[in-house]
């Protein structure tokens, strides 16, 4: 499944089902920029374990102060709706996927 990019109209909807990866991020983050990619092969490797989704900050204010967002890039875990879990700050690629398996 394809990345989605959330905003404060869809979030909800976007995190309701199973198990989905938030990247809290804005266009100016280098480490931001970084994690994109990383998280392009997560989502191609996990493909049906996880969905990630994709919420910048600076266009949708009311979700990032919801969940308190105070640096970026903050990643949270959901699960059905639930947050479960959540890491501030680059991850390389092998830490962010043992980050989920262990809520898989």
């Amino acid at each position: 499944m394809a990345i989605v990019h959330s905003t404060d109209a869809t979030f909800s909807n976007d995190i309701e089902n199973g198990l989905v990866l938030v990247d809290f991020w804005a266009t100016w983050c280098g480490p931001c920029k970084m994690i994109a990619p990383v998280l392009e092969e997560l989502d191609q490797e996990l493909a049906g374990k996880v969905n990630i989704v994709k919420v910048d900050v600076d266009q949708n204010q009311e979700t990032a102060s919801q969940f308190g967002i105070m640096s970026i890039p903050t990643l949270l875990l959901f699960k059905d709706g639930e947050q479960v879990d959540k890491t501030v700050g680059f991850q390389p690629k092998e830490a962010l996927a043992e980050f989920i398996q262990k809520h898989a």
